[in-house]
């Protein structure tokens, strides 16, 4: 016998209780979630979402990254990702998959042309998030990385609103003009009432490799004095390295390849904090 109820299209108030619904459901399999986010582009917020999310697997967490940076996806790239997500038996998508303890979705995955761009407004960047939560089938997780655009618009904000008990990691440079634009991020999780987890100071010195003197090309110190400012963790500082932005290119593990590397060895500490 046919149910007359459940075949007659549900009202966009029911289509929105259920992915309500599926939203508590899958993040209810995920113990914690943090958000990557910066105040201004070129501080190195998405390799630092990557080189986390690779620690943190490292450590054999099981792990998924996010990219809710809708206009710039760099994450399939930075991991080497080039699968298609496949619906599964559940009518969920699975995310792509990096490694055994490391999977990814980004909004790049389902465009044709990669060089496309995608011109959205604010309502459309908030069905996306939801239907990132929603549709993929993340599974029981550790920890999902949450990588957002610079700045405090849609995306961040949605992912405030729908991931509730997310924490932020706020990446930032030395130099004073970042440093004035991650207040502004610092701020903004204060007026939505996300726990900051910490501030990273990204890019901070580069050694020489003739004499192996540090050379500041950005300053120094400025992310710990302003995290003190603020009041919020310091969580360290990760130097340049003109080998991250090559692995990120070609889209190789640079943990694996440079396993002893400061750069390595920094994401692993802020790893170790993250896992307590």
């Amino acid at each position: 016998m046919v149910d007359i109820q459940e075949s007659m299209p549900k009202t966009p108030e029911q289509e929105q209780a259920e992915q309500d619904r599926q939203i508590d459901a899958s993040l209810g399999r995920i113990r914690q979630k943090f958000l990557v986010m910066s105040g201004k582009g070129g501080v190195g917020k998405s390799s630092t979402s990557v080189n986390l999310s690779i620690a943190l697997s490292k450590r054999n967490f099981k792990v998924g990254l996010m990219d809710v940076d809708l206009h710039g996806p760099d994450i399939p790239r930075m991991l080497g990702l080039k699968e298609l997500p496949e619906v599964n038996e559940n009518r969920k998508l699975n995310p792509m998959h990096y490694s055994d303890n490391l999977s990814a979705i980004s909004i790049e995955a389902f465009t044709p042309n990669k060089d496309d761009a995608i011109i959205w407004r604010g309502p459309m960047k908030f069905s996306a998030i939801r239907q990132f939560i929603a549709d993929i089938d993340w599974g029981e997780l550790d920890y999902l990385i949450i990588d957002a655009p610079p700045g405090t618009g849609d995306e961040p904000l949605t992912v405030a609103q729908q991931i509730s008990d997310s924490k932020a990691i706020i990446v930032t440079t030395p130099q004073e003009l970042a440093l004035a634009d991650v207040r502004k991020s610092i701020n903004f999780c204060k007026a939505v009432n996300m726990e900051i987890f910490g501030l990273i100071e990204n890019m901070s010195g580069l050694t020489c490799p003739h004499c192996q003197k540090t050379i500041d090309l950005f300053g120094a110190g400025g992310g710990e004095k302003t995290a003190a400012q603020m009041n919020i963790p310091f969580l360290g500082r990760i130097p340049i390295d003109p080998n991250v932005v090559a692995c990120g290119d070609s889209g190789t593990c640079y943990q694996e390849i440079h396993s002893d590397s400061a750069v390595a060895k920094g994401f692993d500490e802020i790893a170790a904090r993250m896992a307590v």
